[in-house]
């Protein structure tokens, strides 16, 4: 079991808003300087029948002011969003090791271990469904009928095709019509489960390592054993972490 943590972990919305804060920041104290010298020469060369009027100025001044109050907070956002992004990345790596059902249509097949490509298959009623299974590369590798009962059960696939030919190790994509008895179509969801080797911490928000592929978190819909609390956990940071990026994307109008 391995967990993948990269030496150098970065964020793009993290980096671009930090970028944009300090560049924002160096362009009003640019601009901050000039406008004083601007008065500066004003004041030094006014009419004095004529003097400048105070009120105008002033009002520069203060939407100077507002506008470096409000690059600061900004600023702060983004410590307040760092901060989020940490406690994901940490409830994410709680998962590994666990079990996790996601919903996918991939799975993985390895004869080397004799684990066949499994999906679990949840159908609104009972339905004859037609199955089609397919390489990476888009190949059919088989196709069949079966008989689905309402509720939830496990397809598994053990790599033979149809001409009896046996499928190397891979991953698989499964697609499923189905109908029912009057010849109604009847949805089906796809499932896969796996257990969770790694976790991507560049990525926001992280992204687990699962039968050999890359799931976002928030595809994961159980958890069927390790620490039940790190999902709920993680999703909940996940949400406040959205929260705070809807907050800070209003004050970057």
């Amino acid at each position: 079991m391995t967990t993948t943590t990269p030496t150098t972990s970065t964020n793009s919305t993290g980096s671009t808003i930090q970028a944009t804060g300090s560049n924002a920041m160096q362009s009003l104290a640019g601009n901050f300087d000039t406008f004083l010298q601007l008065l500066t020469t004003q004041l030094q060369n006014q009419d004095p029948l004529s003097p400048l009027d105070t009120n105008q100025f002033t009002q520069e001044l203060v939407e100077f002011a507002s506008v470096e109050q409000q690059i600061d907070m900004n600023t702060n956002m983004q410590t307040l969003i760092s901060l989020q992004q940490t406690s994901s990345a940490s409830s994410a790596l709680q998962l590994v090791g666990s079990t996790v059902t996601i919903s996918g249509t991939s799975a993985t097949l390895s004869n080397a271990t004799g684990s066949p490509a499994t999906w679990s298959l949840n159908a609104s009623s009972p339905a004859t469904a037609n199955i089609t299974i397919s390489s990476s590369t888009g190949q059919t590798a088989y196709t069949g009928t079966i008989t689905l009962n309402a509720g939830t059960q496990t397809y598994s696939w053990n790599g033979q095709g149809n001409n009896g030919v046996s499928w190397p190790d891979g991953t698989y994509t499964i697609a499923v019509t189905a109908t029912g008895a009057n010849g109604q179509p009847v949805t089906v969801s796809t499932q896969v489960q796996g257990v969770v080797t790694g976790v991507n911490m560049s990525q926001e928000p992280p992204t687990l390592a699962v039968g050999g592929q890359s799931v976002p978190i928030t595809q994961v819909q159980s958890i069927s054993n390790g620490t039940a609390g790190s999902l709920s956990k993680l999703n909940s940071s996940i949400s406040t972490l959205n929260s705070d990026l809807s907050n800070l994307s209003q004050y970057l109008k």
